[in-house]
């Protein structure tokens, strides 16, 4: 992520993802709120506590995405930067009794802290290519296709009409519209 990101200035900060409605600066700043989580879960299971993913729930991930994203350009990608770092330093730190104890989730559902580093690769990898600077979905690494593409398209039928999602698969349809992932 780094070396993609650094030195990116305020123009390509506000300019648009290929998320609808988020800009460069906004993808980055859910990156970094992203990782901040993630420490702020995994301190949490090395206390013994469970920790809500982010403070205020969805709406305050919401809203603190919408407040990242507006600072200048700079200080977004020290910020995604430096959460990433730290991040990866705690997941190497992470006593090995801990993996199993369950993380919240923004929804209040729970799962083994050893989920956690997988969703964070798969989650920076994404959202690279939704940044629209020369990373793309072609640039996913085959290791983390292979590891998704079996809960993705376990997901499929709560994404789209069943119908026309079968007509598709079998090649007698369009394909369908779906509804947003996550």
């Amino acid at each position: 992520m780094k070396d993609l990101v650094v030195g990116l200035d305020d123009s390509v900060a506000r300019r648009a993802s290929l998320l609808p409605g988020w800009t460069v600066g906004h993808v980055l700043t859910h990156l970094a709120r992203n990782a901040e989580a993630m420490c702020s879960r995994i301190e949490g299971v090395m206390r013994g506590d469970v920790v809500e993913q982010y403070a205020g729930g969805a709406a305050g991930r919401a809203a603190a995405i919408e407040a990242g994203a507006a600072r200048d350009a700079h200080q977004i990608v020290d910020d995604a930067v430096r959460w990433a770092a730290r991040l990866d330093r705690l997941f190497a730190d992470v006593p090995d009794d801990c993996w199993a104890r369950p993380v919240r989730t923004v929804d209040g559902g729970e799962h083994a802290a050893a989920l956690l580093p997988y969703r964070r690769w798969r989650e920076v990898e994404v959202h690279l290519a939704d940044l629209d600077l020369g990373f793309t979905s072609r640039d996913w690494s085959p290791e983390l296709v292979d590891r998704m593409l079996p809960d993705l398209v376990a997901g499929l039928p709560a994404r789209a009409d069943p119908q026309e999602l079968a007509a598709w698969l079998l090649g007698r349809g369009s394909p369908p519209q779906l509804q947003p992932w996550g």
